[in-house]
């Protein structure tokens, strides 16, 4: 049973049709519910050790649906591959994985192709001294028992590290065998290859023929990215195992081995019962040809009796912080949280963040912001939060927390923000904790159900239902004495949406005194960009943070008001597909507002013809993906809903990864009701991207946003910008005009952006070219909602990403397996 590596699932039995021995695979555990299902693995060898593991995936129609599902694969925080087989094929995924942690994750991934399922999961120690690797793992492709036919596989007990050798004989070559008993406990047998696989060979008729091979790696999937990034080149390393199974006359067998036109070489000399492995560095190409040949024309042929066949796969993602991920099991283990996101890596791949935690994208990632609120916690404030030294952010509010608030919370030194409020919590607050209130290094809200105060010893306890603490009132009058009267109509506006049974909206981000700011930015010496407010400059924080910094002009037509828009909103939304903000300044005469720096730059500079590197269609796929994403939390995650009001391709910013964030919020509004509409006198919003309904009557809502969002797919999809101006500038025409004559011709090519040089999918691309059709209907209730638009988009960047390549690994694929002549 599995119960003990995985808390998640259900066991099912296969179809009585398809039961068969092995009788292990005749049940399956599914995973019908939660994106990721993780399986953790602690081997007793630990970290750094090489292992084999080994997922075997029997549907054998166990739902009846004669469907077999497609999904993906994860090892730890890293792409392993698509499964997708016959439903009469048992399939067998292996990997040889260098351990970077005590615990192995294999995680299994729903793609939306189906239910994922697993017939059995093994783990095996290896030697450390072969299947020698620099980074990432070894992908199995092939492994080979030469020379033998029928279906029996050797495996464990013959095999003592597990392999599976399959039996292989090519029809263009000659068999060999010998029944002499061999022993292999005298040769230093590394790879301690079974005597049974070593017994059989193949070879050629004469010594002037070569041994030769041929595969295509076209045929196969991609192994270096997820089933949502476009394929790379295949790197491959190839092991040759040979022993000489003849009782020879003269000269033994010596011969040369070549991979791919002499990328790999090697010269081979046996001896009587003495095996001999040969491991090839890693060769690259669409097609891969092995040739050995006999060094000597009149003598013995060549002989090779194993082989086997590896991908090597990088792992991109290094893992969140180890000191990390224990302290938030152990938080996970001891308030038994449930949450069906929280299995695998907390942090990466940054798609299955855990819900509620925020994380830098650094080497390694860290846990930088926990929101447990409303989580139904119940017990004393556990130290392991202590342990998550990068921690910025810790919202245990509205729980049922008791007992004092632990003293080594102080010792997280990046923590600014600290919310414990609607607890039971009792006692005085710790004084290094007050410290830090006071230093104004930490805000901190303890209003609660029970007693509490912010002297230690606490001197007199008074019972009320609320208490606002010293604490709370340094904070507001720290804000009051920064923002003075504005402050007070902030908290006024907010408190009347709070009224709608919505919680008050709190700046959380530091603020910066302009000479902080001057710093930051090297004196303002370097520009990044303009926008509406003013000047964007490239700065670094003390903690060597690349930050932007966006400083208000005094000729900016987006005043005070937007900027204090801005940085309530972003103070209090927090989304991986929003942009971050850091801190602002509100400086005397001087305001700014500090961002994550986002390197690449905004996406309506990659779509413009000047721009030298082209955007492929995957990318652009992906970028609209967390676009969406980051537009659906801002209209369906967030209480009240925020409309961003001026969705454009210029406020969709790209980081290194060329990750997508939502940006310039200076616009924006929330609402107290979900079918709030707007009403604006003041102009708002970008030409081009307006919707008909707020051009005409200036009503704005969540539908507003989405008319903007679909001229950004078009813009994505044409590559042109949303108002096309003549060579002289007089004439102006909107995307819209000029593009759906097209779109009705059925012509995708005079779509598709050129640049793209016809190299996309035509169905993923007519899938989108749908999808902002339908975000641009000129009446709003014809509109989707975004979360609608979001989940069209995965869809179509998963048909795009699988229809490039066959997902299944069988004999039954002969185009895929080694070809000889």
């Amino acid at each position: 049973m599995d119960d003990e590596f995985i808390g998640s699932g259900e066991s099912m039995p296969i179809s009585q049709e398809y039961q068969r021995e092995p009788r292990y695979l005749n049940d399956v555990r599914i995973f019908p519910h939660g994106t990721r299902n993780c399986y953790t693995l602690r081997p007793d060898q630990g970290k750094n050790r090489t292992y084999l593991i080994k997922a075997y995936f029997w549907y054998g129609n166990y739902d009846g649906m004669n469907q077999p599902p497609h999904f993906d694969l994860y090892i730890d925080a890293n792409f392993w591959t698509t499964v997708g087989y016959d439903i009469i094929v048992e399939g067998l995924e292996q990997i040889v994985y260098v351990s970077k942690t005590d615990d192995i994750q294999v995680c299994l991934v729903n793609t939306k192709r189906g239910v994922p399922y697993i017939s059995l999961l093994e783990l095996s120690a290896l030697d450390d001294d072969i299947y020698p690797l620099e980074s990432g793992f070894l992908l199995c492709r092939w492994r080979f028992n030469l020379g033998i036919s029928g279906i029996y596989e050797f495996s464990y007990p013959e095999d003592v590290y597990d392999r599976t050798w399959s039996p292989k004989h090519f029809s263009d070559w000659s068999k060999l065998n010998t029944t002499v008993a061999i022993d292999l406990s005298k040769n230093n047998n590394a790879y301690k290859v079974p005597g049974e696989v070593l017994r059989t060979a193949e070879t050629t008729m004469s010594s002037s023929s070569p041994l030769y091979l041929e595969w295509t790696t076209s045929a196969l999937p991609n192994t270096t990215a997820g089933s949502l990034q476009s394929a790379r080149p295949m790197k491959w390393i190839v092991n040759l195992h040979f022993m000489e199974i003849e009782r020879l006359i003269g000269r033994q067998r010596e011969f040369t081995i070549s991979l791919n036109d002499n990328q790999f070489t090697a010269t081979v000399s046996l001896e009587y019962l003495k095996p001999v492995v040969v491991v090839s560095t890693p060769v690259t190409g669409s097609l891969i040809t092995l040739l050995i040949n006999s060094t000597n024309n009149y003598g013995n042929p060549p002989i090779l009796n194993a082989m086997e066949f590896f991908n090597v796969v990088d792992s991109p993602n290094v893992p969140t912080a180890q000191d990390d991920v224990k302290a938030i099991n152990i938080i996970k283990a001891i308030y038994q949280i449930k949450r069906e996101s929280w299995q695998g890596d907390p942090c990466v791949p940054t798609e299955y963040t855990w819900e509620g935690l925020n994380c830098s994208h650094g080497n390694p990632p860290r846990i930088t912001s926990l929101n447990l609120s409303s989580s139904n916690l119940m017990g004393n404030i556990t130290s392991a939060f202590s342990n998550i030294s990068a921690m910025e952010n810790l919202d245990l509010s509205n729980n049922q927390l008791t007992g004092a608030i632990p003293e080594n919370l102080a010792e997280l030194l990046k923590l600014r923000l600290l919310n414990l409020s609607g607890n039971n919590l009792i006692e005085s607050v710790p004084e290094a904790l007050n410290k830090r209130v006071r230093d104004k290094t930490l805000y901190m809200s303890l209003t609660g159900k029970a007693e509490l105060c912010s002297a230690d010893p606490c001197p007199h306890k008074k019972t009320q239902n609320t208490i606002l603490v010293p604490v709370v009132t340094s904070v507001l009058g720290f804000f009051v004495v920064l923002f003075g009267a504005l402050a007070i109509i902030w908290l006024v506006k907010w408190k009347q949406i709070a009224e709608y049974g919505e919680s008050t909206l709190r700046l959380k981000n530091r603020p910066f005194k302009y000479e902080e700011v001057s710093k930051i930015t090297g004196n303002f010496g370097r520009v990044i960009g303009e926008g509406g407010f003013g000047k964007v400059y490239l700065g670094e924080l003390d903690n060597g943070n690349v930050v932007a910094v966006k400083m208000l002009s005094k000729l900016s037509k987006q005043g005070y008001k937007e900027f204090q828009a801005e940085a309530q909103l972003l103070a209090i939304v927090h989304h991986r597909n929003l942009v971050s903000l850091f801190g602002y300044c509100n400086d005397s005469k001087h305001m700014a507002l500090i961002y994550e720096y986002m390197a690449n730059g905004n996406l309506r500079q990659h779509l413009s013809e000047d721009y030298p590197k082209v955007l492929t269609w995957s990318k652009r796929l992906q970028i609209a993906v967390d676009a969406a994403q980051g537009l659906d939390y801002l209209h369906n995650g967030c209480k009240p809903p925020i409309i961003h009001r001026d969705m454009k391709s210029s406020n969709i910013l790209l980081n290194e990864d060329f990750g997508a964030k939502i940006a310039d919020f200076g616009l924006s509004r929330a609402y107290a009701a979900e079918n709030d509409t707007h009403v604006s006198t003041h102009p708002a919003g970008t030409f081009g991207y307006l919707s008909p309904e707020f051009q005409t009557f200036g009503n704005c809502d969540k539908k507003s946003d989405v008319y903007s969002f679909g001229i950004v797919l078009f813009e994505l999809i044409t590559g042109q910008p949303a108002i096309k101006r003549s060579w002289d500038g007089n004439d102006v025409m909107h995307i819209l005009e000029w593009l759906i004559p097209i779109v009705e011709s059925g012509d995708i090519q005079r779509i598709m952006d050129p640049r793209l040089r016809g190299e996309f999918n035509t169905n993923s691309a007519w899938k989108v070219v749908e999808i902002a059709m339908s975000c641009t209907q000129r009446k709003a209730i014809e509109r989707p909602d975004i979360n609608h638009v979001l989940a069209e988009l995965k869809e179509s960047l998963v048909s795009n990403s699988s229809s490039s390549f066959e997902v299944t690994f069988s004999e039954i694929n002969c185009d895929s397996v080694p070809m000889a002549r």
